[in-house]
Parts: structure tokens; sequence; C-alpha cells
């Protein structure tokens, strides 16, 4: 019996709370005895989440003092870690190392870092705070890139949904690819995102150029990704030279235009990948690497896997992909 306990906290963000705890919930159903889940707050009062809703605690965190230490201690995220608890973090830095695996959701990684769990390791955060965190904490590697981090027995995760993403690794780590996938197909998403995705699609990722010529070949880009995308093409597209295309592009999006259309061209490999049962050589000439050769380069530089690896890994079960 594994227990995983759930710290909770005024203006928690509950998906980063009941999304792992219904990962680790069906792993109980599924197999029995596998997990005992329970929630504490300090005083072990109801909190209010960031979204309105009230959590009542199962017990509180003081209540601990002489228990064994948790399997699992989870930390979630959410507006009340812009000022944390001083007792919070006393109870964290006391009781956090003796956890046989330490994981954060989202902003829950603030918390680790105020409590210094996460020194001398490499995590990640949500987006928008990763900057935060490596400032404030130099300690620490910070990775913005990831949906999860695992770095030994601490483990780090993204925005709010990377949450399930995380327990379900984690639930593949402890009880198999199978009880893990069974446990998807329960919520409806896939056992497929793995750490290192990229929080951000190519076209989230950067930002959207302020000219519409420019903003018409980000168009073009993610519609034809196996079409001729060099920089003297999309400069004829948008009618600038190629010298002016290229710095005009990286001023307003962020992102030189030969790495933007090699994000675009990943992505597209990675769905097809992914969704349908084409071949790989079909795969890299429709996402625009030309050879298969090509294509496994580009994926072993990016994802540290090979097109073919990748695919047995994270492409759902067949029955999945007629549905």
């Amino acid at each position: 019996m594994r227990t995983v306990l759930v710290v909770l906290f005024d203006r928690v963000q509950s998906l980063d709370v009941t999304g792992p705890v219904e990962v680790f919930a069906g792993a109980e159903s599924a197999v029995p005895g596998s997990y005992a889940i329970r929630t504490a707050g300090l005083d072990g009062a109801p909190v209010r989440t960031s979204s309105g809703l009230t959590l009542v605690p199962d017990l509180a965190l003081t209540d601990l003092a002489d228990a064994p230490a948790p399997h699992t201690l989870l930390v979630p995220g959410g507006q009340g870690t812009r000022r944390p608890d001083p007792e919070l973090l006393d109870w964290l830095r006391e009781h956090g190392p003796h956890a046989q695996r330490l994981v954060s959701v989202c902003t829950g990684a603030i918390l680790l870092a105020e409590a210094g769990l996460l020194d001398g390791r490499r995590a990640t955060t949500h987006w928008a705070y990763c900057e935060e965190l490596a400032r404030d904490h130099p300690a620490i590697e910070v990775d913005p890139d990831p949906v999860y981090v695992r770095d030994g027995h601490v483990s780090t995760s993204a925005g709010v949904t990377s949450g399930i993403d995380l327990a379900l690794a984690l639930v593949e780590e402890d009880l198999g690819r199978a009880t893990a996938l069974t446990i998807a197909r329960h919520l409806v998403v896939f056992l497929r995102r793995p750490g290192n995705q990229a929080q951000f699609s190519a076209q989230l990722a950067a930002q959207t150029a302020q000219r519409e010529p420019l903003r018409e070949v980000q168009q073009f880009i993610t519609e034809h990704p196996g079409g001729d995308l060099s920089v003297e093409s999309l400069a004829a597209r948008a009618g600038f030279s190629p010298r002016h295309f290229a710095r005009a592009f990286q001023a307003e999006t962020g992102t030189p235009p030969g790495r933007y259309v090699d994000r675009v061209r990943l992505e597209h490999a990675r769905r097809l990948l992914e969704d349908t049962a084409d071949g790989v050589e079909e795969i890299s000439r429709a996402s625009g690497y030309g050879t298969p050769e090509a294509m496994r380069r580009a994926f072993v530089k990016a994802l540290g896997t090979a097109p073919a690896e990748y695919r047995r890994r994270f492409r759902p079960a067949p029955d999945r992909l007629t549905r």
C-alpha cells in the first residue's frame, strides 16, 4: 500500500488536486490495495480553492507528526503559493525530505523551492512562473519547456493538466503500463504525453507577428509543413527581402524563421505518429523532412528518441484511433 498525501491550503488550484487524485483513485480501483489517498491542511479546516470551491481535508498536517512518512507527498499549486503560510513551509521543510517520492503540480514547485527541497535539482513549473522561479532560486536548474521533469525521487510538473500526465507516469512506474492506460481511457485522456513534450505548441510558444504579411506566413507554415519553407520562399511570400524577412520575423515572433519551421514540422510529425498508422517514410515527407533519416535526426536532437520508439511509447491503442 502506497500512501499518497496531498497538501491543501487556501487558494489552491482545484485541478492541481483533483486531477492527480482521480488518477491515483483510478489506480486503486483497478488494483485494490495499491494506494491510500489522504488530504491534509495545516489545521485540518476546510480550504477555499482559487475558483471558489471548498475542499475538506481528511486531517491536519500537525496530526502527522508521529506518522510514517508518506510514499508520495504531492504539493499542488495555485494563487496560495504567492504568499505561502510560513508554517506550511516549515512543515514541508521538515517532512518533505522523508517522503519516498516528492511531487509538485504547477506552482507547487514554488513551495518546494521556498522550503529548499529543489536546490541542486532540475525542475519545472507553469510557464508563466519559470523565469521567476529561476531568478529567485538560482540553485535550481529550471527548465521552462517540459510537461514534467523527474530528478531522482523529486518530480515537478507544469501547469494544471500536466499533473494528470505526471500522475499517470507515476502509476505506470508503480503498477505497469496496462494499468496506467486503463486509467487514461477512463479519464478520456491519452497515455502518450512524454515528460519532455513542450508545454506549448510551436504556434503558442511564439508570439503572433504584428504585421499581416508575417502573420500570414506563420499560418502558411502551420498549414504546409511539407512545403518549401526556406527563408527565401517565405520572404517572397511576405514581400520582403530574405535578410529583412529574417530580421522582422524574429523581432515580431521572438523566434528565427528556421527554428519556427523546425518546431512546426516536429509537432506535425509527432501528431501523425501518435494519431495515424501512416508509415515513417510517408510522415517524413508530409512533415517536410524529405527522408526518414532526416526526421530521425530531428527527433533524436529534440526529444532524445527515434520516431519509431516515440510511436511505440506514445501512440494510443489501435482501437482508440478508430473511434
